[in-house]
């Protein structure tokens, strides 16, 4: 099938583009999927939508339970946990621009977890074998860097694997 072709200049002259209201915007987005405040602002702001029409209309969304930060903020973690360490996690919250307050109580179920046993996991799922060799055990290193976790993580991983890999017959 062919794709249509971009109507020519004149040719509906009664399809002049109307402005949509920034809170309609903000609804259709939030339709699809979860948005923090300041990613509906950036967005609206690139439609060329005056600051305090965009305030505005985030509060009314705000007051009536459609926009949520700390929504969002769990929305977050509950996504990326277990396949990203805490601290990928908080800069993508802090990227996103989600207050600390609700950061916070967001990643309050992540303090009980264990970050070895879920890099560990994580390590198992991707490799689940031992490097052969120095280049390896720094691509493994740099993956698990990569999801957020620490050097030192990343190394106490490895070593359990050697580890591991020495013990069997």
């Amino acid at each position: 099938m062919r794709p249509r072709r971009p109507p020519r200049e004149g040719e509906f002259p009664n399809a002049a583009r109307t402005p949509v209201a920034p809170k309609v915007l903000a609804v259709r987005w939030l339709a699809r999927r979860e948005y923090s405040r300041s990613e509906l602002t950036q967005r609206l702001r690139q439609r060329g939508i005056a600051a305090e029409d965009i305030e505005r209309a985030l509060d009314e969304l705000a007051a009536a339970g459609y926009l949520s930060d700390a929504r969002y903020a769990q929305a977050v973690v509950a996504q990326r946990a277990g396949r990203f360490g805490k601290r990928a996690i908080v800069y993508a919250l802090k990227e996103r621009g989600i207050a600390e307050a609700d950061a916070q109580t967001a990643l309050a179920p992540l303090a009980e977890t264990d970050e070895l046993a879920d890099a560990q996991a994580l390590w198992q799922r991707r490799f689940g074998a031992a490097p052969a060799n120095d280049r390896e055990k720094a691509r493994q290193v740099r993956y698990l860097q990569a999801r957020g976790y620490s050097l030192s993580t990343a190394l106490r991983v490895l070593r359990a694997a050697g580890s591991r890999e020495g013990n069997d017959p």
